[in-house]
């Protein structure tokens, strides 16, 4: 899956970009750009694909991105009445100047943009404390954005509830040729998640020999196809098992698995837990 560059459309009168994003879906391939990007889910259900890692997307969802990291958020598009509310937010290292990130006050801030390499989502006490920033940031304007930002940035810099993303030995391949067919793949990928995916299919997509293609898609993604397919497959369930809206069986079938058995020992293999065990936990953070 080689990701294709974005550039990021910040304005003259800005330092950074903030965007509010309310619409059917994010709207965005799996990309790419020199900015850091940190993402606030406020309402989203689907999956996020970080370098190699594929998680689940569940409403309060925040993640920081480092400079040059793929990354895609997926909204699940059969999620009823379900529209995606969120606030995406995309800086460079040195926004406020060279001089100004060289602060010694700003080193906490400098160790964290560089743990953002491999991709951090915020847990723990903080998520709530970036989540309210960040509604005040996007609602903000001059003097007031820059100081919602720093207070973010220094929240995350003192959190210890951060947990890294990509894998540690992952190297993106950040050239933008064959974006074209590495779309057709994903995108007959996504829209055939509850179907048997032939890879001989994709590799005709792909225009390439079955060997070829397995070559092709493990080193864009660091996974082989039957991988991919099923943590993306494990990631729309996760949000289908913490919405508490269908019964599990229902669930796997929902997401592409023929037999109830399978689907557990599938999850398991992804989550480390079990689908009823991944459910109980929302239940009890709702109170359930």
């Amino acid at each position: 899956m080689k990701p294709v560059f974005e550039k990021v459309p910040k304005r003259q009168w800005e330092s950074f970009h903030c965007e509010v994003v309310r619409a059917l879906d994010y709207g965005t391939r799996w990309h790419f750009h020199p900015e850091y990007q940190l993402t606030l889910a406020i309402e989203s259900r689907g999956h996020r694909v970080v370098g190699d890692n594929i998680g689940a997307l569940t409403d309060g969802d925040i993640v920081l991105i480092g400079s040059n990291l793929p990354h895609v958020w997926h909204q699940d598009t059969s999620a009823k009445s379900r529209r995606v509310n969120a606030i995406i937010v995309r800086f460079d290292e040195d926004f406020l100047g060279r001089d100004f990130m060289a602060l010694p006050e700003m080193e906490p801030v400098k160790r964290l943009l560089q743990r953002a390499a491999r991709g951090l989502e915020v847990r723990g006490p903080a998520r709530a404390v970036v989540t309210e920033h960040m509604k005040r940031l996007a609602n903000s304007e001059g003097l007031g954005r820059v100081i919602e930002l720093l207070a973010i940035l220094n929240a995350l810099a003192q959190s210890e509830d951060l947990k890294a993303l990509a894998s540690s030995n992952y190297e993106p391949k950040l050239e933008s040729a064959d974006q074209g067919r590495m779309e057709r793949v994903i995108d007959f990928i996504h829209t055939h998640l509850t179907e048997e995916i032939d890879r001989e299919r994709l590799a005709k997509l792909a225009h390439l020999s079955l060997g070829a293609f397995s070559r092709f898609f493990h080193s864009r993604t660091g996974k082989t196809v039957p991988q991919y397919v099923n943590e993306v497959r494990i990631g729309r369930a996760c949000g289908m098992l913490a919405e508490d809206v269908s019964n599990i069986t229902d669930i796997a079938m929902d997401c592409g698995y023929r037999n109830l058995a399978n689907f557990n020992r599938r999850f398991r293999e992804v989550m480390g837990t079990t689908p009823s065990a991944y459910r109980q936990k929302f239940r009890g953070m709702a109170g359930k």
